[in-house]
């Protein structure tokens, strides 16, 4: 190995150095490391210490143990042991001496690394000597003293620091940027952020930028949970997102790396949805679990939460193992955590433990490991012992066996309420282990009970007892017979001397001794033996009492166990067994260990045994085994575990091909693993080059491995997927390269279509093929077409046409279109070719009829003049222009005169040849075609034409008055014939034209312009025509120029008659202007300076106007505007308002109210029984308002602590709650104010009770009339006037 090269690797278990020797392990192999390294163990001279290491690596290592001495293996101090099929290696030092202190190093070694781990072990010289048999050993030395004294002799040093996790701060931000604000100061001081008000200040720049990203995926982001850890150990976190597209995708970061995350409750990271609620759960959490977590839509960060690694549940990863120690010994359980724990609590037979002198709990520094301690082991001790977290617990037997220390005659009944068996317990990995050689144990390790060496002569006994096997539940009898009687003999199993409280039969029949068991269980079975006399014999019972299944269960477990993957799995087997059971459980004939990689974990519990794998997979499929064994036997069970799963994804390379037009090709191949069900379909999915989303393209049959995809572009690159279907949903993808659909020759642009025929209904069209590479096959053609003067092409038909010939309809008559076409290949649509000519949507026209009156009105020595009337027109054939063509008179070919066709009715031929003869013609035309020519008569030379009389060509279009707004461009043409062409003079009221006007004469027309007219244009103009021979012609018309009308003058108001005002007014500067458009005048009126205005009178031709109906008081304010025919003038208002002053309201003196007191309601005589209330009432009225004084026999009542007085608006009352005799007498109401006074007075006789008693009676009766009339006194007088009693408590009033 020195020559290979080493890296150093990191182990999981603190204390473990790994050197890799390879640069890379191939898959399935691993480099060497230890699972549980030995640990630092502080002994008494002449004990024995085990250091123990659990070593996993594949292919399996080599240990070996060295020391500063060197070699280990070979010495005979020295044993070295390892079971077969274990990963446990064991060093065993006996009889320890003070040169023994020293570091125990382990080395485990394979082809692709090597680990090494260290302990020290530390001797403690000058123990206390061992106690002489049959006397009681002195008591040990305080173990936690001696870990103290250990730890003075250790070098004091700070442990080696641990790795930090590097952090991407960028994370921490995107953190902080979804965090609480109550979270905020936490996060800082665990990241070492100070700067607070920066931090701020980042975030808010953050958050602006945040939103911008999200704003193309997300509508809203609402209610962010964080992650918190359930009771089952899930790790859950989500929130509310409104996504703009169905389609966008979600991811889930951890620590800046995408994880995968399922639908469903199949895979470690799943993802639910409902409506808009997203939630994120993270299953069978991990110490490596705990991160900083990302949601991200597409590419943009939506929100971030961190799992704590404190907030992980701990899981075991050492479990506890089976512990057997001798009674009076120490014994110690050891079990190791994913991480720190400080709920972790320990229980014994399922009870919480207390801790104490005999109970004493260590953890190690960093948490993880958990040690307890149970001192002076007694046989109550011995049970289940468990360590239990919040979601996981680990447990181990503790077996007592008695020490060989026990004298034989010295045993007494304090160690007889429990028995062992010889052999050791099983731990958690299935291995045989005698806790006596454990170094926590403070007794030498013994056998117990009397060996055969130690027998006496034979002559003693003349049948020793024999080794017996029974079954369970028969009688099993040890006997022996002594040769002579040797005294009282006892019967001891395993060392401890049995009675008959133990469940046996003692019997003598002289010197033969028998032990009888009527009922033989697992428990029965060991080492039996007689003594008497100092001489014993031994045999060995075997109870074959193996673990039972009971046949239910066993039925059961023929059913194969169906699970999902990813799903933890428990297989528990119950049993029933007396005896501790271990369990060894095979997969496919293979043993299962906890130290496995898979995370596998066996335990037996009581009456159980269980197999738990914390994740099942595919490889977790197979035929598993138990195998339970016993002092009393071994007994077997099957079962079958099934794992569904999705399948996996097709067998690649995936293959694609261009079928050139056809499509795109894929092959592959079925999965390997189809996850445990029949495949249903296969899903084929696209993604185009430069895109995130994936289409789903295809469904292909389970039984079908290939595909084509035919709707895909040409000259584009794409990418394409497979994924397997199942009942348990779609597996992974096999995924392809980009391939690049190659793009084919498209055919070229058609040339113009032609005009076959146009009309209102259709227009037919014709083309030819177009030419060049990708036309030779044609599918058909495309028609568009659109309005001459647009840019917007229209598609004419939607299915190519193989014609060349297309009538085009649905067209708007009398628009006019162009139209054009596009060739269509299986390779795509083709360029357009150019528009064709544009044509009128109309039917055909008739040609127009021949032109009338054709003369020459006019010649030179260059040109002739020439002019027509319109043809005579008949079912739309109107001519829409004019062709003139001449001829010379020597010539047969007409020539046309001008480009195009001429609009008027008159034309001039130029640049003719004099005195050269000329024919003309003329022709009207339409759409419809030329009509027939009309021709002169004779030919014409050109030369100056006959003399003609200057006049005016007057039509109807000539009109006397013009009239114009002012402002306005003035154009008036006056047409006239006279040959030579004539002097025009203009004159406007008989005098020239002023400068701005404008005058033009050019072949038969003058021409008035006035560009911008004004109210001095106004007048006649006159138009004279005076030719050479001093012939004259004149025209005459008017010109009216109007404007809006100026502003009226300033405004008077006159009062005219109660209740009207007078507005009279300058009039408008136009009013007396010559020729000026007659106006009129409206009157607005409004009461207040904000207030609209309102017509008060429209259409006054004079500028007076009276408004009646003017109220006092009101502000009146008035606006006249001056209107004509061309709009209103600028408004004249008042300067003030018009106010009619209001008339002041008649005084008058507030009569005088003042009155002297009088009562408008007197008092009335009361007579009451003794104990009735009294109430007297009186109104009184005065002003000033009177006050009321009460008197009884004129003695002021008033502070009279038998009765109140109330005064409520005049009405005064004096209330007694209970009269008594000393109540009656006369009661007076005097009322007083400053102008005098008034007094009322009332008589209260208070009866005895028997006249109380016949008052009551009295009034009980409805027919009777005494009580309810005049109540009568004893000398039988009626009483006038009176008032009735009423009984304390019930409602005031008279009866």
């Amino acid at each position: 190995l020195a020559g290979k090269r080493r890296s150093l690797k990191k182990s999981s278990t603190p204390g473990v150095n790994i050197w890799q020797l390879v640069e890379e392990v191939p898959k399935g192999c691993s480099t060497p490391d230890f699972v549980q390294r030995p640990i630092a163990l502080a002994l008494q001279e002449g004990k024995t210490a085990t250091f123990r290491a659990v070593v996993c690596g594949e292919p399996r290592p080599r240990v070996r143990w060295h020391c500063s001495k060197g070699d280990l293996s070979s010495s005979s101090k020295y044993q070295v042991s390892s079971s077969t099929g274990s990963r446990e290696h064991v060093l065993q030092i006996s009889k320890l001496t003070g040169e023994d202190t020293d570091v125990y190093r382990c080395t485990a070694v394979n082809a692709y690394g090597e680990a090494t781990c260290s302990a020290r072990l530390t001797v403690i010289e000058g123990g206390p000597a061992r106690p002489p048999l049959g006397l009681i050993p002195l008591p040990f030395l305080d173990f936690r003293k001696e870990l103290v004294d250990f730890r003075k002799m250790l070098k004091k040093r700070d442990p080696p620091p641990a790795p930090k996790k590097k952090v991407d701060m960028e994370q921490v931000w995107q953190l902080l940027m979804t965090a609480d604000r109550k979270d905020y100061e936490q996060i800082c001081l665990k990241y070492g952020i100070v700067d607070f008000r920066g931090m701020l200040r980042r975030l808010q720049r953050m958050s602006k930028e945040r939103e911008e990203k999200l704003a193309p995926y997300l509508n809203t982001i609402a209610n962010l949970r964080h992650v918190r850890v359930n009771k089952e150990g899930i790790a859950t976190f989500g929130l509310e997102l409104d996504l703009k597209s169905p389609e966008s995708k979600i991811y889930l970061y951890k620590d800046g790396k995408m994880v995968p995350c399922g639908f469903d409750n199949q895979t470690k990271h799943c993802l639910r949805r409902l409506g808009k609620h997203y939630q994120f759960q993270i299953q069978d959490l991990q110490p490596e679990d705990a991160g900083i977590y990302q949601v991200r839509v597409e590419d943009a960060h939506v929100f971030s939460t961190e799992l704590e690694a404190s907030a992980i549940p701990p899981r075991v990863v050492v479990p506890l193992a089976d512990v057997r120690c001798e009674e009076q010994g120490d014994a110690v359980f050891e079990c190791t955590l994913s991480n720190p724990c400080p709920s972790a609590a320990w229980r014994f037979q399922h009870q919480p433990l207390h801790l104490s002198d005999k109970y004493e709990v260590f953890v190690s520094p960093d948490g993880r490991t958990h040690r307890l301690l149970v001192r002076g082991v007694r046989f109550s001790d011995m049970g289940l012992y468990s360590l239990g977290t919040k979601l996981h617990a680990s447990s181990a037997w503790l077996v007592v066996g008695a020490g060989k220390d026990k004298s034989l005659l010295t045993a007494d009944a304090d160690h007889q309420s429990g028995r062992a068996g010889r052999d050791g317990g099983s731990d958690a990995y299935g291995r045989k282990r005698d806790a006596t050689l454990s170094p926590r144990s403070r007794r030498k390790p013994g056998t117990g009970g009397f060996s055969e060496d130690t027998r006496g002569p034979a002559s003693h006994f003349s049948q020793g007892l024999a080794d017996t096997e029974v079954e369970r539940g028969e009688a099993a009898v040890l006997s022996c017979t002594l040769t002579r009687n040797l005294g009282p003999g006892a019967w001891f199993k395993d060392g401890v001397k049995l009675s008959a409280q133990d469940g046996v039969a003692f019997k003598q029949d002289g010197l033969a001794h028998r032990l009888v068991i009527t009922q033989a269980d697992g428990t029965r079975a060991g080492r039996y033996s007689f003594a008497a006399g100092g001489q014993q014999s031994e045999a060995t019972l075997t109870v074959h009492d193996p673990p039972v299944i009971t046949p239910d269960v066993t039925a059961q477990l023929r059913e194969p166990l169906v699970v999902k993957a990813g799903k933890p799995v428990t297989m528990k087997v119950p049993f029933q067994s007396c005896l501790p059971v271990q369990a060894t459980w095979r997969k496919d004939g293979e043993e299962v260990a906890s130290s496995s990689g898979r995370g596998a974990q066996v335990a037996v519990g009581d009456g159980f045994t269980r197999l738990c794998l914390p994740s099942a997979s595919r490889q977790d499929c197979g035929q598993y085994g138990v195998t339970l064994r016993s002092k009393g036997g071994s007994t077997q069970a099957e079962l079958t575990l099934q794992v569904l799963d999705k399948p996996q994804p097709p067998q690649g390379p995936l293959e694609v091909q261009d079928s050139h037009g056809a499509g795109v090709h894929l092959c592959w191949r079925p999965p390997k693993d189809d996850g445990g069900r029949a495949l249903q379909r296969y899903e084929v999915e696209r993604r185009q080059a430069g895109r995130s989303s994936w289409l789903k393209v295809g469904e292909p049959r389970s039984d079908s491995t290939t595909f084509t995809d035919a709707h895909t572009e040409q000259g584009k690159k794409y990418a394409y997927r497979v994924r397997a279907v199942t009942a348990e949903g779609p597996g992974e993808a096999l995924e392809s390269e980009e391939v690049l659909v190659a793009p084919e020759a498209r055919p070229g642009p058609p040339p113009p279509p032609s005009i076959l025929s146009a009309s209102s209904q259709g227009i037919t069209l014709s083309w030819t093929a177009p030419r060049g590479p990708g036309s030779a096959h044609i599918l058909g053609y495309l028609i568009e077409k659109r309005k001459k003067g647009s840019n917007t092409w229209v598609a004419v038909n939607q299915d190519p046409v193989p014609e060349k010939k297309w009538t085009v309809g649905d067209l708007r008559q009398g628009w006019q279109y162009e139209f054009r076409v596009t060739a269509v290949a299986p390779s795509g649509r083709g360029e357009p070719g150019p528009p064709s000519e544009a044509v009128f949507a109309r039917d055909p026209m008739r040609p127009p009829g021949p032109v009338r009156d054709l003369q020459v009105t006019d010649t030179s020595h260059t040109s002739i003049t020439l002019s027509w009337a319109q043809p005579d027109t008949q079912d739309g054939d109107e001519p829409q222009g004019y062709v003139v063509e001449l001829r010379g008179s020597a010539s047969l070919k007409w020539s046309p005169c001008h480009a195009g066709t001429v609009q008027g009715t008159t034309y001039t031929a130029k640049g003719l040849r004099p005195r050269e003869s000329y024919l003309l013609r003329v022709t009207a035309v339409n759409d419809g075609g030329p009509g027939q020519p009309t021709a002169l008569g004779s030919a014409v030379e050109a030369t100056p034409c006959v003399p003609v009389r200057p006049k005016f060509r007057t039509d109807a279009g000539m009109k006397d008055l013009l009239t114009v707004r002012a402002g306005d461009t003035v154009r008036v043409p006056i047409y006239f014939e006279a040959a030579p062409i004539p002097e025009v003079t203009w004159l406007k009221d008989g005098l020239p034209l002023p400068k701005r006007s404008v005058v033009s004469v050019k072949d038969g027309l003058t021409q008035l312009l006035v560009p911008s007219a004004s109210l001095d244009d106004s007048g006649v103009y006159t138009v004279v025509l005076r030719s050479l021979r001093g012939e004259e012609a004149t025209y005459s018309f008017r010109l009216r120029v109007t404007a809006r009308p100026r502003a009226p003058g300033p405004i008077v108001l006159r009062e005219g008659t109660l209740g009207s005002v007078t507005i009279e007014w300058e009039p408008s500067p136009d009013e007396a202007e010559a020729g000026a458009a007659p106006l009129h005048y409206a009157v607005l009126m409004r009461t207040s300076a904000h207030a609209p205005w309102c017509p008060a009178a429209e259409r006054l031709h004079n500028c007076r106007f009276t408004l009646v109906g003017v109220l006092p008081g009101h502000e009146y304010h008035f606006r006249v505007v001056a209107k004509n025919e061309l709009g209103d003038s600028e408004p004249s208002d008042t300067r003030q308002p018009w106010v009619v002053p209001r008339q002041p309201a008649p005084s008058y003196r507030e009569p005088d109210l003042s009155q002297k007191p009088r009562f408008l309601v007197g008092l009335r005589p009361h007579l009451l029984p003794l104990g009735s209330e009294c109430c007297m009432t009186c109104a009184v009225q005065g002003q000033p308002r009177p006050h009321v004084s009460w008197f009884k026999n004129d003695q002021s009542l008033a502070n009279h602590p038998a009765a109140y007085t109330t005064d409520v608006m005049g009405v005064c009352s004096l209330v007694i709650p209970s009269v008594s005799a000393t109540d009656g007498g006369q009661y007076k109401a005097v009322a007083e104010n400053t102008l005098g006074q008034a007094v009322s007075t009332a008589t209260l006789i208070v009866v005895g009770e028997a006249a109380r008693l016949g008052l009551a009676l009295a009034g009980g009766r409805g027919d009777q009339g005494r009580a309810r009339g005049q109540p009568q006194l004893s000398s039988g007088r009626p009483l006038g006037g009176w008032a009735g009693a009423r009984r304390a408590g019930s409602q005031p009033g008279s009866l």
